[in-house]
C-alpha cells in the first residue's frame, strides 16, 4: 500500500522501498491548461549547475541516462525513469515541478498527485489540488534528495512568476535568446514522445514494473538491465519477472559520493549523529575534532582541518556556513537557528521578537494571549508572548543562542515548559495543565500539552539530556524542557538539597517527581531557568 505524504513530509527512499531503479509520475490537469512538467537535477547549493540535468520535453535525459523522460503513461499526464545509484556525485537532488504553459494560475487545477512506483508498486504518493495554490503558475511538487542517503519530500511551493521564476529560484537565466537555442541540439528529439521503454505486458498494471527490490544471486546489472534509448523505436516489453533488476543496498553510495562517515545534516532523524557546527553537505575527515562555530580546534595536537588557500574569496570561505537544502517545512539550520518554510493557510506561532530573518511574502501580527496566556501568564508565570507568521516564503527563528530542536508530532501528545517553546504550528492544540502538588518557584506547576500533527521547537541552554523515565526519577522543575505525555508529573520537596544543591536559594528545593510505563521519558537542560 502507497504511503500518503502531505505539503511538507518526507522519508526515506529505503523506509519506502529496498529499490533504487524508481518509476515518478505526476498527474496534473484543469480546464482549459496545459503544463509542462520537469526535472531539475541540482547541485549542493540547490542551483542549476550543469543544464544537461534539465529534463523536459525537449531535453528528455540526462547524459548517463540516470532520469529519463518516459512521457505520458499508465493515467499520469507525465513520468520519469530515476535510477538513484546512477546518478553522478555533483548532482544532491531532483527537483519535479509543474508550470502552466499560457494563461491560467494554479488554484484552477483538479486534484492532482505525484507518486513513486517501485517494483510495480506504487509506494508513496503525495496528493494536492488547487485549494493549496492561488496565483502561482509553476509549482515545486516533490524532491528527491540526498542528505546522507537519497529521501524523498513533498513540497507543493509555488511561484507566481512561472517559469521564469522558477529558473530564477534554481540560478538559471532566462535570456531573450534562450528559446533560440533548442533547434542547436539535433541529437534531441523536439517533441515530447516518451522515450522508447516500455512498461511490462500487464496492461492493469498501475506502472512500469522496473525497480524491483534485490535478488540475492544477482550482482546489480542496473546499466545493462535497462534498454533505453530515446530516439529508437520502441524498445521489446521489459521482462515480466520483478527479479530482471538488482538495487544495490540500502546503504550503497552512488559514485564519486563522500566515503562512509558522512555527518548528517541538521535535522536528520534519531540515530544520526551531527557534531556540532557540521554543515550540511560537508563531512570532517578522519581524527579531525569537532568545533562550535568561531570555536578554535582544541588544545592537544588534534588533526586540523586544511587551511582556506590564500586565494579564497569571501563567498568561499562563507561556504560552510551556507543555508541548508530545503527538505521539510521545519528545517534546522545549525544548532541555534531553525528555518520554518511557510505555505498559504498553514501558519505558524513563534516567541515574539525571535525572528532573525525572512525571505518571501511574510506578514506577522501579534496573537491575543486569550485564555492560555491569561492561564500561563497569571497563573504560572510561563506566560508566552507569541507573533503569527503567514504567507508564502521562509522564516528563520533563534532566542538568544539557545539550542534549538524540532519535535515532530503525528498524531500524538508532549508536554513542555512555556519557557522552553520557540514556534509550533498553529495546526496544533494548546492546552494548559496543571502538576499535581506543591507550588514551584517561578511558577512551574503549570504546563503546556500539545497535542495533533504537527512540530513543536523547544529551546534549551546547553545541550540536554533524555532520560527515560523510572520508579524514583526526580528532576529540578526548573531545568524541565519536555516530557512524554504518558509520564505522570507530581511535585514534591527535598530539604535535604537546600544547602548543598541550592546553595543560593533560601527556599526549600522543589522537584518534579515523574512516573510512567516503559517507554517514557523527560528532557533536561544542564540550565535552571
Amino acid at each position: 500500500m502507497a504511503r500518503e505524504f502531505q505539503r511538507g513530509h518526507k522519508a526515506k527512499i529505503s523506509d519506502l522501498t529496498a529499490g533504487t531503479d524508481l518509476y515518478v509520475g505526476v498527474q496534473i490537469s484543469g480546464p482549459g491548461l496545459t503544463f509542462d512538467i520537469s526535472c531539475f537535477g541540482l547541485d549542493a547549493d540547490e542551483r542549476l549547475s550543469d543544464d544537461r540535468y534539465f529534463i523536459f520535453f525537449n531535453q528528455p535525459k540526462s547524459p548517463e541516462d540516470s532520469v529519463q523522460l518516459l512521457g505520458a503513461q499508465s493515467g499520469d499526464t507525465e513520468s520519469f525513469r530515476v535510477t538513484l545509484d546512477q546518478i553522478p556525485s555533483q548532482i544532491q537532488k531532483l527537483s519535479f515541478t509543474a508550470t502552466i504553459d499560457g494563461a491560467g494560475q494554479m488554484s484552477q487545477i483538479a486534484p492532482g498527485y505525484l507518486r513513486i512506483v517501485a517494483g510495480g508498486e506504487e509506494v508513496a504518493r503525495y496528493s494536492f489540488d488547487g485549494s493549496e495554490f492561488s496565483t502561482e503558475r509553476a509549482v515545486m511538487l516533490g524532491d528527491l534528495y540526498l542528505k546522507d542517503v537519497w529521501r524523498f519530500a513533498a513540497v507543493g511551493q509555488g511561484f507566481d512568476g512561472g517559469l521564469d521564476a522558477l529558473l530564477k529560484n534554481f540560478g538559471g537565466e532566462v535570456a531573450e535568446e534562450e528559446p533560440e537555442a533548442a533547434p542547436q541540439q539535433p541529437a534531441v528529439p523536439a517533441q515530447s514522445q516518451a522515450p522508447a521503454f516500455a512498461p511490462p505486458p500487464q496492461a492493469a498494471a498501475p506502472a512500469p514494473s522496473f525497480g524491483a527490490p534485490p535478488a540475492p544471486a544477482q550482482a546489480a546489472p542496473a546499466p545493462a538491465a535497462a534498454p533505453i534509448a530515446g530516439t529508437t523505436p520502441p524498445a521489446p516489453a521489459a521482462p515480466t519477472s520483478p527479479q530482471t533488476f538488482t538495487p544495490p543496498g540500502q546503504t550503497f553510495t552512488p559514485p564519486g559520493a563522500p566515503p562512509a562517515g558522512q555527518f548528517a545534516p541538521p535535522g536528520a532523524p534519531a540515530g544520526q549523529f551531527t557534531p556540532p557546527g557540521a554543515v550540511a553537505g560537508q563531512f570532517a575527515p578522519p581524527g579531525a575534532p569537532g568545533a562550535f562555530p568561531g570555536q578554535a580546534q582544541p588544545f592537544g595536537g588534534g588533526t586540523q582541518l586544511a587551511p582556506v588557500p590564500p586565494e579564497a574569496n569571501v563567498r568561499v570561505v562563507l561556504t560552510k556556513y551556507a543555508e541548508a537544502p530545503v527538505g521539510d517545512r521545519w528545517t534546522e539550520q545549525n544548532t541555534n537557528l531553525v528555518r520554518a518554510t511557510l505555505t498559504k493557510d498553514a501558519p505558524i506561532l513563534a516567541k515574539q521578537g525571535s525572528m532573525v530573518a525572512y525571505q518571501g511574502d511574510i506578514d506577522f501580527a501579534h496573537k491575543g494571549s486569550g485564555l492560555l496566556g491569561k492561564l500561563t501568564g497569571a497563573l504560572t508565570g510561563q506566560g508566552m508572548s507569541l507573533m503569527r507568521c503567514t504567507g508564502n516564503g521562509e522564516v528563520f527563528l533563534a532566542d538568544e543562542a539557545s539550542r534549538v530542536f524540532v519535535i515532530r508530532l503525528q498524531g500524538e501528545q508532549i508536554y513542555t515548559s512555556a519557557q522552553g517553546v520557540l514556534a509550533f504550528d498553529e495546526s496544533l492544540e494548546t492546552e494548559v495543565r496543571r502538576i499535581e502538588g506543591a507550588g514551584l518557584p517561578g511558577g512551574g506547576f503549570f504546563s503546556m500539552l500539545f497535542s495533533g500533527t504537527g512540530a513543536v521547537v523547544v529551546k534549551t541552554r546547553g545541550v540536554p539530556v533524555v532520560l527515560p523515565v523510572g520508579a524514583a526519577t526526580y528532576v529540578d522543575g526548573n531545568a524541565v524542557i519536555a516530557w512524554s505525555a504518558g509520564a505522570q508529573a507530581v511535585t514534591t520537596t527535598s530539604l535535604r538539597l537546600r544547602r548543598s544543591g541550592y546553595a543560593r536559594q533560601t527556599t526549600e528545593a522543589v522537584n518534579l517527581q515523574f512516573r510512567g510505563a516503559p517507554g517514557n521519558f523527560v528532557v533536561v537542560q544542564p540550565f535552571e531557568v
